[in-house]
């Protein structure tokens, strides 16, 4: 496999973490990080031994891919930069602050046949890959995505600080368009909605219940699937599969015995995955896992449910 040249565009908590990847990987050589605070880049810099960039601009022509990880606010000014100019994009959700925005760089990566992949890191988690031959129809879902307060998420709403992992995860997994949402909210310890429960309404026929909250003493991240032929539960935060199905036997008289079957996953390294899967795609030219369409897709409905709760 051909390595590619790589760069991170902003090394804060989560960008630290990219880089270590790429630097990492053999299909990847990291040349170099880029971060306003120049003394953050000079430190993650000189972990890996590569350049540091004041500027990212002068990163085009020295890589061919990027992870892009600054505030969603320069989402779309950093990642058009790049797209239009022959770089392969990896950008962290959500995709940008505007459907305009983000309807832009999907179609500028299409136009210059790049591959656009969004940070929708959960579709990494093994107890969702491991869903790939369980899932049929689902008929019924409920999620619970709760956390204690961070401010380093408050620069939006809990909807697309943390729900939106569930939208993405809902819709890749209904596969049908939304027909309609209900959803209620209110901010709490910050001026944006820190609490949410929203309905999503299917047109084949499948309702999703979906609550996010990020003012818990606790973090939890489960999701329950009903389906004509199985209940799944999914734990995120400590990787656990759950799948129960009717039995040949029954438990009382017609009513048939559950069987059930739990399964238990390494902790693995998502981000790991994430980039190599978005490197692969460069490689082989198949579609990223989280393409920058389903990103589009994912913050359409989270918008939706934004003005509902603005407008509510």
């Amino acid at each position: 496999m051909t390595t590619l040249r790589t760069a991170v565009i902003g090394v804060g908590y989560l960008g630290k973490f990219h880089a270590q990847k790429y630097a990492q990987l053999p299909a990847s050589q990291l040349v170099g990080v880029c971060d306003s605070n120049q003394e953050v880049a000079r430190t993650i810099a000189a972990e890996h031994d590569v350049e540091v960039y004041r500027d990212y601009h002068d990163l085009i022509g020295q890589v061919d891919a990027v992870s892009i990880v600054v505030p969603t606010q320069k989402h779309y000014e950093v990642a058009k930069v790049f797209l239009e100019n022959g770089v392969h994009v990896l950008l962290e959700k959500p995709i940008t602050s505007t459907l305009e925005q983000g309807r832009e760089l999907v179609a500028l990566a299409e136009r210059n046949n790049l591959k656009f992949q969004i940070g929708h890191l959960e579709r990494f988690n093994p107890a969702i890959m491991a869903l790939e031959n369980v899932l049929v129809e689902p008929l019924f879902i409920e999620s619970h995505r709760i956390a204690p307060f961070n401010p380093r998420g408050a620069d939006v709403n809990v909807i697309l600080d943390l729900m939106i992992h569930d939208i993405d995860i809902i819709l890749d997994f209904v596969g049908s368009p939304v027909k309609a949402i209900h959803a209620s909210g209110v901010p709490v310890l910050s001026n944006e909605i820190d609490v949410a429960n929203v309905r999503l309404e299917f047109e084949n026929g499948c309702v999703a219940n979906v609550t996010a909250s990020r003012i818990s003493m606790k973090s939890e991240r489960r999701m329950r699937i009903f389906q004509s032929d199985a209940y799944i539960t999914i734990d995120f935060q400590n990787k656990q599969l759950g799948i129960h199905r009717k039995g040949k036997g029954e438990m009382y008289p017609g009513v048939a015995e559950i069987d059930s079957e739990e399964h238990a996953f390494d902790q693995g390294d998502a981000l790991l995955s994430e980039i190599g899967a978005f490197l692969q795609a460069i490689h082989t030219g198949a579609r990223p896992v989280v393409s920058g369409a389903d990103g589009l897709r994912a913050l359409e409905t989270a918008f939706e449910i934004n003005r509902q709760l603005t407008e509510g």
